[in-house]
């Protein structure tokens, strides 16, 4: 388990949670699920440890750039606005 410092925006405790992240880059959107997290328990405020920013970022290159197959494909909505 990670320790995590207060929350850098509003002060609150951060506590490790395991949770789903939209990462996007470019026009891509990858939803990488049970992400090991620092959540502030006052404001959601997100931290990431740099091993699993590493590890998002590797999961993107290999579905984006390697052509990996991914666990599950989703059907997004999207609208202008």
């Amino acid at each position: 388990m990670t320790t995590y410092a207060d929350c850098t925006f509003c002060g609150g405790e951060v506590e490790e949670r395991h949770i789903n992240y939209d990462y996007r880059r470019r026009d891509h959107l990858l939803v990488l699920r049970n992400v090991p997290a620092g959540v502030c328990k006052q404001c959601g405020e997100k931290y990431f440890t740099s091993d699993v920013l590493r590890r998002m970022d590797q999961s993107f290159h290999n579905i984006f750039e390697r052509a990996q197959q991914p666990d599950q494909v989703l059907d997004v909505p999207a609208v202008n606005f």
